[in-house]
């Protein structure tokens, strides 16, 4: 496919996977990003010398990039360092108990023992089982097609997979289902917490987001430099395969000739001619005309359908003192399902609402002495509306009433907390309204409803978090590879 030429717009996982894939196979590429750093979502916030990350910090499901990294002629060990947390996260409740869960199964069934009994263990130990055979089931099936739907994923799995398909429990809500699993009510709040990690809500979700629970236990990578170096490394590698790479470049508008995307016109600069485009952001954005009339129709609305969660992040260096903080560590409220009313039903914030804190700098083999500053980064969840300056003070002391109740202080240093709201959110990556996931994925069909890597519109093709499989680095990776595989495909017929 020697002198055809893409444009990828949005340098995030899904736009450099796909820069990436379609550099190695020859195919010319430009790829263009409004900031001044590749990543996407995946940023970071400096304060002094400290570089914060600031968005996803959990990497899973290591291998969607060394595929991606061998298909390009390298290694992903050459060029990222990468250490397996031991402990996946610390759990604190504000009872004063505390869950530490393990990659090691059997490490967290005896920690869960110790929590809440041989039977709770026992269910843990089934649990997941359970959660790696849905994985399993919906890897190759569902997650890696490139628009799959329900009666497509009932044939690729034949009549006799027809069990493994209802094992996969669509029709069952995650909440529900932890409840049949699990008697203690702490163990149903850890795990419905993975819903979250969608931007949905365990009372609304399938129980099918079992699954996350074993990537996440297959492997939790803390990245030397923080997550903001794998961004880079893959920028450095989809160059050398020989793409274009504008930072601080901004489209504008897509051009369109003949019904067909032609090319890509960008802010203070020469339209681009490509033979297809690739966009990489908030499917929203095209809907709302950010990228010209002419592509308004790309994608299906979604009217009336409430958007995902966002948050409220604090990235800030400060000591903390009282509580053993792991690199990942979450502290519950005590009304769950109230979170999530609140947020869903509300657009409010709850009383006590779920604190995610993440101290960076504790990677394997490396924890900080008492008293010593460290980055850390505070979320809590939040609905994607704007907050006020009067809000986010109450919000910012109501998480700090929560973690002095778990036992944690948090003492900020100069230049510190910067503050990042749905509004930012929003700013940041524009159509998403400060959603940070894009839809919700709630009930049996609600990630059907994604659109898959090819638009309405010939020429235009789709990657990133709001198109299938969804959110989550790793997801948006193999968006990007999809959309590439589905270029290449159309390019080369």
């Amino acid at each position: 496919m020697t002198g055809k030429h893409v444009v990828v717009i949005g340098a995030g996982m899904g736009g450099l996977s796909a820069a990436l894939d379609l550099a190695a196979s020859g195919i010319g590429v430009t790829l263009l990003e409004r900031h001044a750093a590749p990543g996407g979502k995946m940023r970071q916030v400096s304060i002094g010398d400290a570089r914060i990350d600031s968005g996803p910090t959990v990497f899973t499901m290591r291998w969607v990039f060394e595929d991606l990294f061998e298909a390009a002629g390298t290694s992903l060990s050459s060029h990222v360092e990468l250490s397996a947390a031991e402990v996946l996260a610390r759990h604190s409740w504000l009872d004063g108990t505390r869950l530490d869960l393990f990659a090691d199964v059997e490490r967290s069934v005896d920690a869960i023992a110790t929590l809440a009994g041989a039977r709770e263990a026992a269910a843990y130990r089934d649990f997941a089982s359970q959660s790696q055979r849905i994985f399993e089931t919906l890897d190759h099936t569902f997650m890696r097609r490139e628009r799959p739907s329900a009666a497509g994923l009932t044939v690729s799995l034949g009549f006799r997979g027809l069990p493994r398909l209802y094992a996969t429990k669509p029709f069952a809500t995650l909440w529900r289902e932890l409840g049949r699993v699990f008697r203690d009510p702490r163990l149903r709040q850890l795990f419905g917490r993975y819903a979250t990690y969608c931007g949905s809500s365990p009372f609304a979700a399938p129980a099918t987001l079992m699954l996350i629970a074993h990537a996440e236990r297959a492997g939790v990578w803390l990245v030397e430099g923080g997550m903001q170096g794998l961004a880079s490394a893959l920028l450095r590698i989809v160059e050398r395969a020989g793409a274009s790479i504008r930072l601080g470049t901004e489209a504008v508008g897509l051009r369109i000739d003949g019904g067909r995307v032609s090319g890509v016109d960008i802010a203070g600069g020469d339209p681009i001619q490509a033979d297809a485009v690739i966009f990489n952001g908030d499917v929203a954005a095209l809907t709302a005309g950010l990228l010209g009339d002419g592509a308004v129709g790309a994608v299906a609305r979604r009217p009336g359908e409430p958007r995902s969660l966002s948050a409220l992040t604090w990235s800030t260096v400060a000591v903390a003192d009282g509580f053993p903080l792991e690199h990942h560590s979450v502290f519950f409220g005590g009304d769950y399902a109230d979170e999530f009313a609140s947020i869903f039903s509300r657009q409010a914030v709850c009383a006590e609402p779920t604190v995610y804190v993440c101290a960076q700098g504790r990677s394997v083999g490396n924890r900080f002495s008492a008293g010593t500053a460290e980055p850390l980064f505070v979320l809590i969840n939040a609905p994607p509306r704007a907050f006020d300056d009067r809000e986010i003070g109450q919000l910012q002391a109501r998480v700090r009433e929560l973690l002095a109740r778990h036992g944690l202080r948090l003492t900020h240093q100069p230049g510190g907390p910067v503050v990042t709201t749905p509004a930012d959110f929003d700013r940041l990556f524009p159509g998403s309204g400060g959603s940070i996931y894009g839809w919700p994925t709630h009930g049996a069909m609600g990630t059907f409803r994604r659109s898959g890597s090819r638009a309405k519109i010939p020429g235009l093709y789709l990657a990133g978090g709001t198109v299938h499989p969804g959110p989550g680095v790793p997801m948006a990776a193999l968006s990007g590879r999809i959309a590439a595989a589905s270029v290449r495909a159309d390019l080369a017929g």
